[in-house]
């Protein structure tokens, strides 16, 4: 492990002086990709240099303990013995899984995008209560959300609603969120008191720099119309809501939160952008799953992953059988306890296929 790990250092060592130069300061796009290339290896150096603190410490107590002549440096061998055979196997274990080959993708902002699907209007106001529990653990977590576009239900909600999600690792963290969320409960509109089951989709995507991907004007329909409220009412009579068409793949991308046209349209040229990168990256991820057989791969998005049962107060991921009876702390923004499990399922399953490394 200590070969590997001074390999890192190394490389650390590299793009330490590297990210300085002034010619690497003046390329944006390497510049970007070799300062976050920095912070992941700073992680690994600082690891490296603990576990060699370590490692000799081990070294240097079993050397006193072994010649024996003064007791009480024995002694004092014997619990820095102590300490550094409970402190590394803990240790390992973490620079085992910062040695995997993070997701490029991991430390991206993120578009999502919640759809009302089975279920009419009741659908819609369950839009509704996700949109507001991914804000709100948003919000918990430091991040900012900026809703790009959206369109209400009629008895309230959202039929689909599109946002921004700015902070720090945000795709890593949502991005086994996309699929299919279930609800079942008594409608608003039920005066039976029967449960209905209803659904909507959440997709969760990795905003794209204007280097990852690269858009043709030629190539983009721009269409300009007036914002309009609910009840299709009139907000304002310039057009400044922008929608654009993406010609050879048919994606459509509109804006209309700004009063700005030109802020639309920057927007706009945003989520065409992600889109158009997901597309890539959902052919990757669904290769990926294959090869994986992950239980949470964020591969096949049309998958039924969680049911929020409310007559029972539960909620219950169904990909790594997790049911929780806390709805109402989770449908409020306390959705970490179900991140954490996704993700400690995930990491022990890269752990595994990782090692044959170590």
């Amino acid at each position: 492990m200590l070969d590997k790990l001074n390999i890192v250092k190394q490389r650390f060592d590299e793009v330490s002086d590297l990210i300085i130069q002034p010619d690497v300061i003046a390329d944006q796009q390497r510049y970007i990709k070799l300062n976050k290339e920095y912070k992941d290896l700073k992680v690994l150096a600082a690891k490296r240099d603990e576990y060699v603190t370590l490692t000799h410490n081990l070294q240097e107590a079993e050397e006193i303990i072994s010649d024996g002549s003064d007791p009480e440096m024995v002694e004092m061998a014997k619990m820095q013995m102590d300490e550094a055979k409970s402190a590394l196997p803990k240790l390992e274990e973490e620079i085992k899984f910062l040695l995997i080959p993070k997701d490029p993708e991991d430390a991206k902002d993120v578009v999502m995008e919640i759809r009302a699907g089975t279920g009419g209007d009741e659908a819609s106001i369950f839009a509704g209560d996700l949109f507001r529990m991914y804000s709100k653990y948003c919000e918990s977590k430091g991040w900012k959300t900026n809703v790009i576009d959206l369109n209400e239900g009629t008895s309230g909600g959202y039929k689909e609603i599109h946002f921004e999600v700015s902070g720090e690792d945000v795709y890593g963290t949502l991005k086994f969120e996309a699929g299919v969320h279930r609800v079942q409960r008594v409608p608003q509109t039920e005066t039976q008191g029967r449960v209905h089951t209803s659904a909507a989709t959440v997709m969760v995507i990795p905003e794209a720099e204007e280097f990852d991907v690269h858009i043709e004007p030629k190539d983009v329909r721009i269409d300009f119309f007036c914002s309009s409220g609910p009840g299709g009412q009139s907000v304002n009579t310039t057009y400044s809501a922008v929608r654009l068409t993406h010609l050879p793949t048919g994606i459509v991308a509109q804006c209309q939160d700004e009063k700005s046209q030109h802020k639309n349209k920057d927007k706009a040229f945003r989520v065409l952008r992600a889109r158009l990168y997901d597309m890539e990256l959902a052919k990757r991820q669904a290769e990926d799953a294959a090869k994986r057989n992950s239980q949470v791969s964020s591969g096949d998005r049309s998958a039924k992953i969680r049911t929020y049962n409310y007559p029972q107060g539960r909620v219950t991921d169904h990909r790594i059988g997790l049911t929780l009876y806390d709805l109402q702390n989770i449908m409020n923004g306390d959705i970490q306890k179900i991140i954490d499990e996704l993700m400690l399922v995930d990491n022990t399953e890269k752990l595994k296929e990782a090692s044959e490394i170590f």
